[in-house]
């Protein structure tokens, strides 16, 4: 009787990850609805966790599954989609022993207590891609990322990419300049106070330049901005407590602490030398995400962030893996200016709405954008429970939200933009929707300025696609 009651009250999105998502060959995709667009021509590049317990034991937070990409490529001949988990040595390792061996995020490692000491954290390849000229590289910040074939998505291995020697971190949020063909990124080394690692890499993201900086303490950063010619990272007051972690009495995720009073610190790079032009001190916030930065007519950096008052997005998250979130943990978007010059900063929200999973068009990274696509709640439900149920589009001029509702129990993934090529700033928005009421995936893409209309075209996927987190369009 329990049983039936608990199962009772979880939302549909619940089913989507109540067991691990199955993989599938090359196939054809068949149309629901509507018909393919002429001109969308290009691959769709999906990362997430899509295995949340194995050996009948969950992981401990959302951030533990194992990734699995799911690729779409759009042709004259139709759309073709495969799905495969992502062949780490970790995941490799546990699916002989069929049961979890390693700590993540949210967990530590299995058995006694100095597994926590000598097993090292698994990298679970599953928060983001980016598609190369010859290769899928599947990211997760902890480690190196993975090399998949952009076609088959076989698993190559892992790929310094020239300079991330000793398994240097790379994180899941590269910034790619549509015009120089420059990729930005970076990654944390963790230490009694951690280092941040910037790199800069070519078009087939060889990286060319690196730089390292000292940090205070440990902190939680995931996400940074390009913004004409700065690199932008906004470190919010999270600091890892080290002692548990160190003692392997608690996992990385439990041993952040929100510290208020540390404030949020922006450290403003040059992206050409990779020096530090500015450091400045801002009141606190936390943030997973950015939609974009710019440099303004008064040489001011602009960013445009998803902020939260406080941390508890963190366990929110936690809570997705067990199927039933309770908490409530809202965001907004804001926009926020920095005077690298003198030090000024000054924040204003501009969309009250909980959002997440911000973009805006690839040719439009790094300088201002009109528009910006963002998932967010349907309108009334209750957001302590449900996942996002929407995808928008926030214009940046007229502060118009256009809203794609999909529908009671329909659950969109993060909305990928793909470039029209004769007209860039013309585009279709595609993805990944969930349908909780028959217990089945699609793909569904969108005329860019028509979110409130009907899809142009619905694709069925052969099998359930977990909720996930970043992807990218690969134009053909």
């Amino acid at each position: 009787m329990h049983t039936i009651e608990k199962l009772s009250t979880n939302k549909a999105w619940s089913k989507a990850i109540a067991q691990p998502a199955k993989e599938f060959a090359p196939t054809k995709l068949s149309i629901i609805s509507g018909s393919i667009p002429q001109g969308l021509r290009g691959s769709l590049y999906r990362n997430g966790p899509a295995r949340l317990e194995r050996g009948g034991i969950k992981v401990g937070h959302w951030f533990d599954g194992d990734g699995a990409i799911l690729a779409v490529h759009f042709s004259a001949d139709g759309a073709e989609a495969t799905y495969r988990y992502v062949q780490t040595a970790g995941y490799q390792e546990e699916a002989n022993a069929d049961r979890l061996l390693y700590g993540n995020y949210g967990m530590t490692a299995p058995g006694a207590i100095w597994n926590q000491w000598f097993k090292p954290i698994k990298n679970a390849a599953n928060t983001s891609v980016l598609a190369l000229p010859d290769r899928l590289l599947a990211l997760w910040e902890g480690g190196n990322p993975h090399a998949l074939d952009l076609e088959t998505l076989a698993t190559w291995g892992t790929d310094e990419l020239g300079a991330l020697e000793n398994n240097l971190p790379y994180s899941a949020h590269p910034k790619c300049d549509a015009q120089t063909g420059e990729i930005f990124n970076f990654g944390i080394s963790p230490g009694i106070n951690a280092k941040l690692n910037i790199y800069k890499s070519d078009r087939t993201g060889k990286i060319t330049k690196k730089t390292e900086f000292p940090l205070d303490g440990i902190p939680l950063i995931h996400d940074f901005v390009l913004a004409g010619q700065y690199l932008v990272f906004f470190v919010p007051p999270v600091r890892v407590n080290p002692l548990p972690l160190l003692l392997g009495l608690s996992n990385y995720s439990d041993a952040l602490e929100w510290q208020p009073q540390l404030g949020t610190q922006v450290l403003v790079f040059d992206r050409h030398s990779l020096s530090l032009v500015s450091r400045i001190e801002a009141e606190p916030w936390y943030q997973w995400h950015f939609a974009n930065g710019y440099v303004d007519d008064s040489s001011a950096i602009v960013a445009h962030i998803i902020r939260y008052e406080d941390f508890q997005t963190n366990q929110y998250l936690k809570e997705v893996a067990t199927g039933e979130t309770h908490r409530t943990a809202k965001s907004s978007l804001w926009e926020t200016v920095v005077h690298p010059t003198n030090g000024k900063v000054r924040s204003q929200q501009i969309l009250d709405n909980h959002c997440e999973f911000p973009v805006v068009p690839p040719q439009h990274v790094g300088k201002a954008a009109s528009q910006t696509y963002l998932s967010l709640h349907r309108p009334g439900v209750d957001t302590s429970k449900e996942l996002l149920g929407a995808i928008a589009r926030f214009d940046n001029q007229t502060k118009i939200l256009t809203v794609a509702d999909m529908g009671e129990n329909h659950y969109p993934t993060e909305p990928i933009y793909a470039p029209k090529s004769e007209n860039p700033d013309l585009g279709w928005i595609v993805t990944v929707v969930y349908d909780g009421n028959t217990d089945t995936s699609e793909v569904w893409v969108f005329d860019s300025d028509g979110l409130d209309r009907e899809p142009v075209c619905r694709l069925a996927l052969p099998s359930v696609i977990p909720p996930g987190f970043h992807g990218t369009w690969h134009p053909a």
